[in-house]
């Protein structure tokens, strides 16, 4: 997959059916509206693209980050890239775009830049100055000017409209055990691993520690059954995402403890995966009584794992 980072980059570009939205959580819907998109690309003789933002057009428009993103930029693109597509134009929202006719939208992106002979989109895709471009604009313009419009009705599962804003939703309030049915993947949060207070090594329960990235969606402190991967391999864990209430005043952060596994991590990516919240983080009255609930917390999670690797989960 070839990836544009910019309007300036995309010359000269052969035939294209386009799949139009923001994608920001490619879930089971987007997902849907891509592989159509794929598969009419392939059986016109034409590119398949994937035409989103690099930043969510809201945060531009509030000028503060006001819609968090659900995946790191490279995680969106490889996702994306493993659907078959042959382009990705990953272009800026800015002023310009903004500010933009609807139809000056149509004529000079998506036909001048993109070449655009069909597109998918969902049911609710919006375009140009103030939003006023809608799927009934584009299949008006389709049968003017020869292009195909494709619209994408409601997506749901089990009664609910499978949207961003609802995946956001499920992990603000640490439903992260129902991602997966929506998102087709695990909820999940990488970064370095970073110097702690090693409280956790000297109780017996060493950690790896990352940092929140806070452009991205998090869910509420409270101690998760996860899987850590580090150098391409899954280990079960547990975590706890919080402020350390019972230890001090610290930052919220993302604190692993990877079970049977005993390597430096310093410095090292880690992808931290969440399956299902256990309990709330809350403060203790001592150490010990923080080692007891640590101790317990292992021991859910082992379980957890446990009928996991058994299938005993439907």
């Amino acid at each position: 997959m070839k990836i544009f980072n910019s309007l300036d980059e995309i010359e000269n570009i052969e035939e294209t059916v386009v799949a139009l939205g923001n994608f920001d959580g490619v879930h089971k819907g987007h997902q849907q509206i891509i592989s159509r998109t794929v598969k009419s690309a392939e059986a016109a003789g034409f590119k398949s693209a994937v035409f989103t933002f690099s930043n969510h057009p809201k945060n531009l428009m509030a000028d503060e980050i006001v819609v968090k993103n659900i995946l790191y930029a490279d995680e969106k693109a490889a996702i994306i890239e493993s659907l078959g597509v042959d382009y990705l134009f990953n272009i800026p929202f800015d002023r310009t775009i903004l500010t933009m006719d609807p139809i000056d939208f149509i004529d000079d992106l998506l036909i001048g830049k993109f070449n655009m002979r069909q597109a998918y989109c969902g049911f609710n895709y919006r375009f140009g100055y103030k939003a006023a471009g809608n799927a009934e604009i584009l299949m008006k313009e389709g049968m003017k000017k020869g292009f195909g419009i494709h619209i994408q009705e409601p997506f749901t599962i089990d009664g609910n409209l499978v949207s961003s804003t609802f995946i956001r939703a499920l992990i603000q309030e640490g439903k992260v055990d129902q991602c997966l049915k929506y998102m087709g993947r695990l909820y999940s949060i990488d970064g370095e691993v970073v110097v702690g207070n090693k409280l956790g090594r000297t109780i017996g329960f060493p950690t790896s520690n990352i940092m929140i990235d806070e452009t991205m969606v998090t869910p509420p402190n409270g101690v998760y059954v996860t899987y850590c991967t580090y150098n391409g391999v899954r280990y079960p864990s547990v975590t706890n995402v919080g402020v350390k209430p019972t230890i001090g005043t610290y930052h919220k952060n993302v604190e692993t403890h990877i079970f049977n596994f005993d390597k430096e991590l310093y410095g090292k990516t880690i992808r931290v995966e969440f399956l299902e919240k256990t309990r709330d983080e809350r403060k203790f009255e001592s150490v010990e009584a923080l080692s007891k609930q640590i101790t317990d917390d292992c021991i859910t999670a082992r379980s957890y794992h446990r009928r996991k690797t058994e299938g005993h989960f439907v």
